[in-house]
């Protein structure tokens, strides 16, 4: 059929399809009793506020009394600080106490809760049953999703898996007596089950990652298989939803990999979304019909626009990815429409449901169909539950088969569902406020999406410095590099550099791999007094050149080391998961800090070399930077690259040669360090690489006359010492030694009586156990409102009992091992001390790997006293304190009374709560609703003061300052009275 012909016949079913939903509403311009709600009305004209009502609506079922619910609305309203006057004055008078706080918080349950019933079809399963007979009776059929898919744990994945056996026990059986109804239950090949249920994945395990497909797959399937033989048992049909784009390609893989089981092969009663927003869409529907032809059985697709276009554009923007949905509506409009004419006529294979509100798009489809004489019954429409109803009739009368996209579930998982629900009917592109709010013209809304694209040029990449975006292990291809990285490294010996040479010393540090403790990971020679002084002659002799040298130059040095860091990267994070133990994103995440710190340096350093002064006649005034002197980097294990390589490369930049100390524990990435800046150009004597035994030469490099700089990360009696020894001047000594200490932390995270506690948990799990807990910004306590501690203590025994503990090397490990036996040793003499304390609420188990590696299971202790070892000593293993608070008040004073302030979380629903702890939880890095490790270089400079440190931040605009003396330079220029001219 000619373009223009099909499109006449889009325009003319999409007018019918008007006319009919008009009448079938009564009036175009409020088909939804909901939009009549002053609630809806003010949100779609006030961006703002409606953002602030909807995060009321979010926060709803977890406030527990009337007062809540009153100062909560007060608070959110309050927030809107751009909404109308006396919106906010009216906001300010709402009543938390009296008589009339109560009616407040009523009529607000009241009216969200009747929101919800409009979109959440049903509570349980009585009330489905009756749902699906209203629907029926309106001949809509229906697909029926369980909410409170959120899983965190284990078992609360076989709790979801059971509900849905328990649905497919009971429901099929329950719409027997129901008549049949060829319109929705007639199909060409056989009748369709009455009974349609929606899953999610990802609901089934809790460790659902793409990053170890295999695992994911393996426990997957094995919650799956049951429900979908139950399912044929019954004669009732499964649609698996999808999800985020990084679970999509996972998500295929367990769709096509079971369904290809002889048991399942045949089965025709099931199908799968796919999301047209999604760049990919078409690779993934032909990769669907060469399968569907494999396997010799057609299997149903549900076609959708995409519902996290939000979520995919933050997550790509926060990583620097590509964005991988279109960010055009009327681009995904045509890709929708290029989709559903693939389906349609790969119907034989792919049997088509199309799901959309958009009028335009259900006429071309319906228009595609007619134009190869495909009959009604061989495709469907699909639609959301409370929505589009008018829409709904109208295709009804037209002869199409509508299925309803029917929510069941509680209220407070239902938030979530609701929220995105409101979201899109009052979106400034979606259809429906377009089309029956805004009454936008019909030719306008029915206009082919090719004719609406506008050609806008790509986004300028932002200027200046951006972050190394992390790995994306969804993508085969880097988890093939990753692996081959691993399988591919072979031990070394590697040698010392002082001033550029290589230095064998005959007795050498051999690195252990602590996930194989029999392991030898390589060799570094081990330097001793002698070398000490050596190094610190060499980098004496490189200093005056060195100084000398342009910052601009110096910046160009670290921005070569970045290149070369980035090329070896895949190499780079394959040593630290064999050297330290590190988990696949632990350690890649390590190497991007790394060439984010010489990046972000490199710029900063050209931004305070630029000419700064303050002239008047007769009078010029320069300020400037001068090099402090001959610089030692000690840096701990456990960002065995990044931390070293931050402190290194700050001091380079700023023209100060450096010594470079690395952990015994880590000195084979150490020496890959060495060699990148080595590579990149580095004069010689300006970065020297000088492994050893702290205890050696640590005090020999502290102590000695010509050091004029100590930078310093790892334990507080270590840091404590340093900065101690170096305060004494030595013989020969013509400064005052800049010390830059980072001590770790005892960092807690507070959980508000409001927070979310899906968000919570997953936060505090991989604060604490994330890298086994080592890390200085790692969680070691909790403090929980006293409403909540119960509850969440569970979830996090549960959530911490579903980490696969394993060696480090294999992609589904999330506890991997501690760094060495003495870590080991310290870890579980304080896990005994803290049984005397307080309750141990759980432990975990090694099981096997006990004999193999240096492995301590996640334990989380309860009822833990304030002045207890646990709650105040930085223990750096898996071991979790949670402490009960009666109040934010309480939660405050037990955050902040300990004597490390470096960082801390909160989670909270509460805008006044929140803007409390910004002011008083008194740290170096505070996250709100978020985990507490992770920072960026550049977006969260990191450090704290109290004990964990001297208050300086490294990958932030103060920190290079600090390496470096401020000079200002003073000279009068008037000569016998005239003053030479500036040009």
């Amino acid at each position: 059929m000619a373009d223009e012909e099909l499109e006449n016949r889009i325009r003319t079913l999409g007018h019918e399809i008007f006319a009919r939903a008009d009448r079938a509403s009564g009036a175009r311009n409020n088909p939804f009793h909901w939009l009549d709600d002053s609630l809806m009305n003010l949100g779609l004209r006030d961006q703002e506020l409606k953002t602030q009502l909807f995060r009321f609506v979010d926060v709803l079922p977890a406030l527990r009394d009337s007062g809540e619910v009153a100062r909560h609305l007060r608070e959110y309203l309050l927030e809107a600080t751009r909404c109308r006057r006396s919106w906010r004055w009216a906001a300010g008078k709402i009543p938390q106490d009296g008589w009339l706080g109560p009616i407040v918080a009523a009529a607000a349950g009241w009216q969200v809760r009747r929101m919800a019933r409009r979109f959440i079809a049903a509570a349980d399963l009585p009330q489905a049953v009756a749902a699906i007979v209203r629907l029926r009776q309106k001949k809509l059929a229906f697909t029926l999703d369980l909410l409170g898919e959120a899983v965190v744990c284990e078992s609360e994945a076989e709790q979801y898996q059971q509900q849905y056996l328990q649905l497919l026990q009971t429901l099929p059986a329950a719409l027997v007596g129901l008549p049949f109804d060829p319109q929705i239950d007639g199909d060409p090949d056989h009748p369709l089950p009455r009974a349609n249920i929606s899953l999610k994945l990802s609901s089934l395990f809790s460790q659902f990652d793409p990053i170890d497909p295999a695992g994911t797959t393996a426990a997957v399937a094995a919650r799956l298989r049951p429900i979908l033989r139950l399912a044929r048992q019954h004669g009732a049909f499964i649609n698996l939803d999808m999800e985020q784009w990084a679970f999509k390609d996972q998500t295929l893989a367990i769709f096509k990999s079971v369904l290809m089981e002889d048991e399942f092969r045949d089965w025709p009663d099931v199908g799968i979304a796919i999301q047209a927003y999604l760049r990919s869409v078409s690779d993934d529907l032909r990769g669907l019909a060469d399968w569907a032809r494999q396997r010799g059985t057609a299997v149903w697709v549900r076609l959708v626009k995409g519902a996290y276009w939000d979520f995919e554009t933050v997550i790509a923007a926060q990583n620097d990815w590509p964005v991988p949905v279109y960010l055009n509506k009327a681009k995904t409009d045509l890709s929708f429409e290029g989709a559903a004419q693939f389906l349609i006529e790969q119907r034989a294979l792919l049997r088509p449901a199309i799901a959309s509100h958009n009028i335009r798009s259900l006429a071309a489809a319906i228009a595609f169909a007619r134009s190869r004489r495909v009959a009604a019954s061989e495709i469907e429409f699909q639609m959301l539950y409370g929505m589009a109803d008018p829409i709904k009739s109208a295709l009804v009368q037209m002869g199409q088969r509508v299925r309803v996209y029917a929510p069941m579930g509680r209220l407070l998982p239902g938030m979530a569902y609701l929220v995105r629900r409101l979201l899109e009917n009052t979106s400034n592109e979606s259809f429906l406020r377009a089309g029956f709010v805004d009454r936008a013209p019909e030719e306008r809304l029915l206009m082919s999406p090719l004719l609406q694209i506008r050609k806008k040029p790509a986004p300028p990449h932002p200027a200046g410095f951006t972050n190394a975006p992390p790995t994306d292990f969804s993508s085969a291809d880097s988890r093939e590099q990753m692996a081959k990285g691993i399988a591919d490294y072979s031990p070394k010996d590697h040698s010392l550099l002082i001033g550029g040479q290589p230095v064998v010393t005959g007795q050498w540090i051999d690195s252990i791999n602590p996930s194989h403790k029999s392991r030898i990971v390589g060799r570094c020679a081990r330097a001793g007094l002698k070398e000490a002084a050596r190094a610190v002659a060499a980098a004496k002799l490189a200093l005056p050149a060195w100084r000398q040298t342009a910052p601009s130059q110096r910046a160009a040095l670290l921005d070569r080391v970045a290149d070369i860091l980035s090329q070896r990267r895949m190499a780079l994070a394959a040593i630290e998961v064999l050297e330290c133990g590190k988990p696949w994103r632990e350690a890649d995440a390590d190497i991007a800090e790394a060439i984010d710190f010489c990046r972000y340096y490199a710029d900063q350093m050209r931004l305070l070399s630029q000419p700064q002064g303050k002239h008047l006649p007769g009078e010029r005034n320069d300020w400037l930077y001068d090099p402090r002197g001959v610089a030692v980097t000690i840096a701990p294990w456990n960002f065995p690259l990044a931390i070293l390589c931050g402190m290194s490369a700050a001091a380079v930049v700023t023209g100060n040669p450096v010594i470079m100390k690395p952990a015994e524990q880590s000195p084979i990435i150490a020496a890959h360090l060495a060699a990148a800046f080595t590579d990149a150009g580095a004069p010689p004597g300006v970065v020297n690489y000088l492994p050893g035994v702290g205890e050696e030469i640590g005090p020999a490099l502290v102590e000695h006359p010509d050091v004029a700089l100590i930078v310093f990360t790892g334990s507080r009696g270590v840091g404590l010492g340093i900065n101690q020894s170096a305060s004494v001047p030595r013989a020969g000594q013509d400064h005052v030694k800049r010390i830059i200490i980072e001590m770790g932390g005892k960092n807690a995270i507070i959980v508000d009586v409001d927070a979310d506690l899906d968000e919570a948990v997953n936060g505090i799990i991989a604060s604490a156990f994330g890298y086994s807990g080592q890390k200085c910004s790692a969680c070691s306590r909790v403090v929980a409102h006293g409403t909540v501690h119960d509850v969440l203590l569970s979830r996090l025994i549960e959530a911490a009992r579903s980490l696969r503990i394993a060696p480090a090397e294999d992609p589904g490990c999330r506890v991997g091992p501690v760094i060495d036996a003495e870590a080991f040793n310290r870890i579980q003499q304080a896990i005994q001390r803290g049984k005397q304390d307080a309750r141990l609420a759980w432990a975990g188990d090694v099981g096997t790997l006990a004999d193999e590696g240096f492995f301590i299971a996640p334990h989380i202790f309860s009822d833990v006293p304030p002045a207890s070892s646990l709650a105040t000593e930085e223990i750096f293993g898996p071991v979790l304190s949670v402490m009960r608070a009666d109040g934010l008040d309480e939660a405050l004073s037990l955050a902040n009374g300990v004597s490390y302030a470096l960082t801390g979380g909160v989670y909270s629903r509460s805008p006044a709560n929140i803007e409390r702890c910004r002011r008083e939880f008194r740290v170096g890095n505070l996250y709100i609703n978020r985990k507490i490790t992770g920072a960026l270089v550049g977006r969260q400079p990191f450090g704290g003061f109290k004990l964990s440190g001297g208050g300086t931040q490294a990958g932030g605009p103060d920190y290079l300052r600090q390496f470096m003396l401020p000079r200002c330079i003073t000279e009068n220029t008037l000569r016998h009275g005239f003053v030479p001219s500036e040009t």
